[in-house]
């Protein structure tokens, strides 16, 4: 049997949510070892104007305690 954790990363991206969701992962994997998933609960923009300016994801990442 397994016993996994899950936290909640929040992350900004100038390019897209899938950059975002990248950034959260490898932020979290410098003092979070095991991850198994990741799921994006939600997302959102900055706007400006016309413009998108920042893509936001906030992300729930899983991970196995040994």
């Amino acid at each position: 049997m397994a016993v996994m954790k899950v936290i909640e990363v929040l992350a900004n991206s100038d390019k897209s949510w899938e950059d975002a969701t990248r950034k959260a992962v490898k932020h979290a994997a410098k003092s979070v070892k095991h991850i198994k998933s990741a799921f994006v609960q939600s997302q959102s923009v900055v706007v400006n104007g016309d413009d998108v300016e920042e893509f936001r994801v906030n992300v729930k990442i899983t991970f196995e305690v040994k």
